[in-house]
């Protein structure tokens, strides 16, 4: 298994993972041709150095995604943070040790670029993963909250 940065030719694996899941299902949008709004992210992504999409490949097949995100900020003493979201995992490999793997991995890549923390989120309702998080160490240590803006780009 190869852990690497995404490509454009990624996108419809990607995307296909993230819609197999019980709330990326309600979420997101699996139609052709990829909608534009998923490549306009992609192209962030991509020029952005503090952002890595990355992808678990074996033999050429996606079978696991992430993005990993690096945050400077000031607060104890200007630490680096690895911030980890979106991670799936193809349905056919769950409980292989892909998973692991691939978080293994993204904390190596923190570690590398300096971070002293790495964070994550996770939906309350997903209690396999949670348990998942707490078995590599994670703890829950803080309460995480978000608002939901309207979005000023939806289509009419």
């Amino acid at each position: 298994m190869l852990f690497r940065a995404a490509t454009a030719r990624d996108l419809p694996e990607i995307l296909a993972l993230l819609v197999d899941d019980d709330l990326g299902k309600l979420r997101e949008d699996l139609g052709t041709p990829i909608h534009p709004r998923y490549l306009e992210a992609f192209a962030a992504l991509a020029r952005d150095p503090n952002q890595l999409l990355a992808v678990a490949d074996e033999g050429g097949e996606v079978i696991g995604c992430l993005q990993l995100t690096f945050i400077p900020g000031l607060s104890r003493l200007g630490m680096w943070r690895g911030q980890i979201e979106a991670v799936r995992v193809a349905a056919t490999q769950r409980g292989s040790g892909v998973g692991k793997a691939m978080l293994l991995w993204a904390i190596e890549q923190c570690r590398a670029r300096g971070c002293g923390l790495v964070q994550l989120t996770t939906d309350k309702r997903r209690s396999d993963a949670h348990r998942f998080y707490a078995g590599l160490g994670f703890e829950a240590s803080h309460e995480g909250m978000k608002l939901a803006l309207p979005d000023a780009r939806s289509d009419p």
